[in-house]
């Protein structure tokens, strides 16, 4: 099947767009309340406990600011995973959906890839006025696309507790379960808010098809994307699942080691129209979609095949005077790669062209030795080879 790179579509945005305007909010007061609820998403996070969106106010701004820049997320996504392996339906769970984050994204996307499998996707959440919002959005755009063989069913579950298991459990397996920007809201006060959201994960993962994916993003702050790295490697000590992407390994997450390290994705995106007027309003420069993710499998796909002499990138190419580095990453852990600019040749030309998260190759990188340490910093040297393999 010929795969299409889709981004949200107009007619989605349309959707989103007019269930604002029924809120009868001027763009003024819309900013504000952004920059409210940007405030508890970052800086105020004890204020997560309560439902934001339940909130009339919190919940408008949510819709016309933060879930348009999310649903682009979850589509990069969707275009990065292996292609579905279907035999009748494209079975999704969006587990902690909100007004259909998930749910929405993978619909827009599944019509823009015009999969002739019927999609079926099961939301779950903790808000009665969400899952009201997500019905109404879904029925919108299926009613603009003329959208036929598609389906939601909604379920109001708390996951924290096991009920949500027993309610979609009938309708297993799933080709796809997303946990979208809510792993870092559940157990959020328990002490060991790392093992019982692994377990949450467990559970999740037992729903899923054998050539299935699950997919989990998360917000790119410090706090939220190491707590994920942690969930990560605990989920891995279960060998019940592998990583597709991002990682090349599955070996312990070296951006642990330090404290003030972590990982996360930067995408460049052309933001829609709405929301430039209001970061025009509150300040905010939305050219780019920050993120930390999960694709994990259960049948060991992967999303390049991994060798030694392959990373991934994981900061910005950072141009030097008189060199560029960047820190890469794979089984061997991180390690900083640089190379002169005096020793740009044909055959590391591709050097110049990467970016975070994109997949690389080196054929060798040396190490100075100096008084008989050598150093950390590697180098490509004049005649060594560098490819660009896989861009984001």
């Amino acid at each position: 099947m010929q795969r299409l790179n889709v981004s949200v579509s107009r007619r989605l945005l349309d959707a989103i767009l007019a269930s604002g305007e029924e809120e009868s909010v001027s763009t003024k007061q819309l900013a504000q309340t952004v920059s409210e609820l940007s405030r508890i998403f970052t800086k105020e996070r004890d204020r997560l406990s309560l439902s934001y969106l339940d909130s009339s106010h919190l919940g408008a701004a949510y819709l016309q600011y933060f879930l348009p820049v999310n649903l682009a997320k979850i589509q990069r996504l969707l275009n990065e995973m292996p292609t579905p392996e279907l035999d009748e339906s494209f079975s999704v769970l969006d587990l902690g959906s909100g007004p259909g984050t998930g749910a929405l994204g993978v619909l827009d996307w599944w019509q823009q890839q015009a999969l002739q499998s019927p999609l079926s996707v099961t939301a779950v959440d903790g808000s009665k006025a969400a899952l009201r919002q997500a019905r109404q959005l879904w029925d919108r755009y299926c009613q603009a696309a003329t959208v036929g063989a598609a389906s939601l069913q909604t379920y109001e579950g708390d996951l924290e507790r096991r009920v949500w298991l027993e309610q979609v459990q009938e309708r297993a397996p799933f080709d796809l379960i997303m946990l979208a920007n809510c792993l870092n809201e559940i157990h959020a006060d328990a002490k060991d808010s790392i093992e019982m959201r692994t377990g949450m994960v467990l559970e999740a993962l037992s729903l899923l098809a054998p050539h299935g994916t699950m997919m989990i993003v998360e917000p790119a702050l410090r706090e939220t994307s190491r707590a994920l790295l942690q969930v990560r490697d605990k989920l891995l000590q279960y060998k019940l699942c592998t990583i597709y992407s991002p990682c090349l390994h599955e070996n312990a997450c070296p951006a642990l080691v330090k404290p003030d390290d972590w990982c996360h994705e930067e995408r460049a995106w052309e933001s829609p129209m709405i929301i430039q007027q209001i970061d025009n309003e509150v300040g905010f420069i939305k050219d780019a979609l920050k993120f930390s993710y999960l694709l994990l499998r259960k049948d060991g796909k992967t999303i390049v095949d991994r060798q030694p002499n392959v990373y991934r990138v994981v900061s910005e190419l950072r141009v030097m005077k008189g060199e560029k580095r960047a820190w890469l990453c794979n089984e061997q852990g991180r390690q900083e790669v640089g190379r002169q600019d005096r020793l740009s040749s044909p055959d590391n030309a591709a050097f110049d062209q990467w970016h975070r998260g994109a997949i690389v190759q080196i054929e060798k990188i040396a190490h100075k030795e100096r008084k008989g340490k050598v150093s950390t910093l590697g180098r490509i040297e004049g005649d060594g080879k560098a490819q660009l393999l896989r861009p984001v």
